[in-house]
């Protein structure tokens, strides 16, 4: 949601053209056991002592959000939850052959809007190839975890810039939004 917002207020930017977005990892759960996953809704629960009753009201909020936005399906409280490194990996391993920005869609319209699947190997290598990446060079990436380095080195680079947790988008690394606040926001923080 807070990608399209912002993807919608650089479209509306009247210098869109000089704009370079760059995707950074930052992962929300890094200590949640890689290639293991648990129901959103338990995450939620455990993280922040959200009540059933919150629970309950929260996957229409973001679905009726996301409709505003475009999205046919969201799914997020029926979703799993697990450890995203493998999936910043493929992201890394994409970026490295141009493909970064697709690697991205991709990962979010899998999650949330097909409720698929990010977090184990064999799914991530599926979605390198529907990227065309080559099958048995990306599990070879993410197997030898040839970018977990880098992930965590921009992860750190985000907390130094203060995030907390995602979106959060950093304009020539001085002004700062966080959250998936209103296009309206993010159209205010171009000018």
């Amino acid at each position: 949601i807070g990608n399209a917002r912002l993807e919608r207020a650089i479209a509306a930017f009247p210098h869109r053209d000089e704009v370079i977005v760059v995707r950074r990892s930052f992962q929300l759960d890094p200590g949640a056991p890689v290639g293991e996953t648990r129901p959103v809704r338990d995450a939620l629960r455990a993280k922040y002592g959200i009540s059933d009753e919150q629970l309950a009201a929260q996957p229409d909020r973001l679905a009726a959000m996301a409709v505003d936005e475009g999205f046919a399906a969201y799914h997020l409280g029926d979703n799993r939850t697990g450890n995203t490194e493998l999936a910043h990996e493929l992201a890394a391993h994409a970026a490295a052959h141009g493909l970064g920005e697709e690697a991205w869609r991709l990962l979010y319209e899998t999650y949330f809007v097909e409720a698929g699947d990010i977090f184990t190997l064999d799914a991530l290598v599926d979605l390198g190839v529907r990227l065309g990446l080559d099958a048995d060079d990306t599990r070879d990436a993410l197997s030898e975890r040839q970018y977990v380095k880098q992930i965590f080195a921009e992860a750190a680079d985000a907390q130094r810039l203060g995030a907390t947790g995602v979106p959060f988008v950093v304009i020539d690394r001085r002004l700062a939004v966080a959250g998936a606040q209103p296009f309206e926001v993010f159209e205010r923080a171009l000018v």
